[in-house]
């Protein structure tokens, strides 16, 4: 299958797909757009702003941001969807979206300094639920191509016991709570949408 023909059969990716880029450029140009745009969990709890819970999904702080959430976007959410199904694909990545946010708005609430943006929750629980459904897959490091794929399952917990090892120590910039939680998510929401996903891992990882 070539990329139109996955865009057209993945319709809900897609249109994720375009709209964050075209909205994250277009932030890049504009700063008050961003700013208005931006997850504050100050604003959102205290000034009911709550629109912000979506829109932070859909900018970015600068292109290599950008581009290292929409390459993993691209190589998982459209066979994704393909797999689980159109409404099912919109409920699981805008879920991970909201549901990766949570930790910071019980952290940050009272906080009207803390800031956050970015698809990486949404986009860490189309990966683990991917994952979920295909632990034998091979996933290659992209920036280490001379490193030979690992199963996905390896993967997969390496990322999140390092997105919860980062998360613990709180002393990036990155927002690691967003990773882990949005991981955490699609996983859940995958398992409510696909109950015989788990008992499908489990008989692989048991041989």
């Amino acid at each position: 299958m070539n990329d139109l023909e996955l865009f057209m059969e993945a319709p809900v990716a897609t249109v994720i797909f375009v709209i964050t880029i075209i909205t994250s450029i277009r932030a890049f140009q504009n700063p008050l757009m961003r700013e208005k745009m931006l997850f504050i969990p100050y604003n959102v709890q205290h000034m009911k702003e709550y629109y912000r819970l979506f829109t932070s999904g859909l900018i970015h702080a600068n292109g290599m941001h950008l581009g290292m959430n929409m390459i993993a976007f691209y190589f998982f959410a459209f066979y994704l969807e393909l797999q689980i199904g159109h409404w099912q694909f919109a409920v699981l990545y805008v879920g991970s979206l909201l549901l990766s946010d949570l930790p910071s708005m019980i952290r940050h609430n009272s906080s009207s300094v803390f800031r956050s943006l970015g698809a990486s929750g949404a986009v860490s629980g189309v990966v683990m639920s991917m994952i979920l459904l295909a632990p034998d897959m091979g996933l290659g490091l992209l920036f280490l191509p001379f490193i030979p794929p690992i199963p996905a399952w390896l993967f997969g917990l390496l990322y999140m016991g390092y997105s919860f090892y980062a998360s613990f120590k709180g002393r990036s910039i990155i927002n690691h709570d967003a990773h882990l939680w949005g991981g955490i998510a699609g996983i859940l929401i995958t398992l409510l949408l696909q109950p015989e996903s788990a008992a499908n891992f489990i008989d692989w990882m048991t041989g």
